[in-house]
């Protein structure tokens, strides 16, 4: 994990934010499973750090909804459930909505290109053979960033990030036994042309579709699964 958390620190960056981010990262890939106790005496070796950007990071993490704080019992990976995963689609739907029209109406010739761009790389992926899920959710991260990025306000786009990583871990628990849905490329193409085309209503209802969609497919999925226990 040292080596995660080095290759995954950026200029400027404070030591607590590149491990909040190194861990962010183990817990939406599954590394790092749900109810999992965190020990902090064994991460920070894994780590290499001290105890103090470790405590630090793990706070944020617990704001953002990725680990949980237990009264005299310490700090776990955060559990999942229907209910935080149908929390976690409605916002999304909620803000990136907002968001993408912001971005269609303010939006230059600049946004446009990003969008042409990360449509065809996530077209690319879906058509391989053989796709690299850790590939794919970069490249679908960055074009549904790209979508909301022309919005102007810094702090939506924050919480549209975070939500985005919460509803990550659910998106790889689905995919874990299933394969990517062909209808996902249709999906973004076309709410891409209607961005382009400048024409919010339809792009922001294509979007909240898409959102919606996911989620139900996911809720589906996680009923199957057995319920996360934290392990005592």
């Amino acid at each position: 994990m040292a080596e995660m958390l080095n290759s995954g620190a950026g200029a400027g960056q404070t030591l607590s934010s590149a491990v909040a981010n190194t861990l962010r990262m183990q817990i939406t890939s599954g590394a790092m499973p749900p109810g999992k106790k965190i020990n902090l005496e064994d991460l920070r070796a894994d780590l290499g750090v001290s105890l103090s950007p470790l405590r630090e990071a793990l706070s944020r993490l617990a704001a953002e909804g990725f680990v949980s704080l237990e009264s005299n019992r310490g700090y776990r990976v955060a559990p999942v459930s229907e209910p935080n995963l149908v929390e976690v689609t409605r916002l999304r739907t909620m803000l990136e909505t907002f968001a993408l029209r912001e971005s269609i109406r303010l939006g230059d010739n600049a946004w446009e290109s990003s969008i042409v761009a990360g449509i065809y790389q996530l077209n690319k992926r879906i058509g391989a053979k053989n796709v690299d899920l850790d590939d794919w959710e970069i490249t679908h991260r960055t074009l549904h960033h790209d979508l909301l990025a022309a919005c102007g306000m810094p702090l939506v786009l924050h919480f549209c990030s975070i939500l985005h990583d919460l509803n990550d871990r659910y998106r790889r628990m689905f995919l874990e036994g299933n394969s990517l849905d062909p209808s996902v490329a249709d999906e973004h193409a076309n709410i891409c042309s209607a961005a382009l085309a400048r024409d919010a209503d339809k792009a922001c209802a294509l979007l909240k579709e898409h959102i919606e969609r996911t989620g139900m497919n996911v809720a589906a999925a996680l009923r199957k699964r057995k319920p996360s226990v934290p392990a005592t």
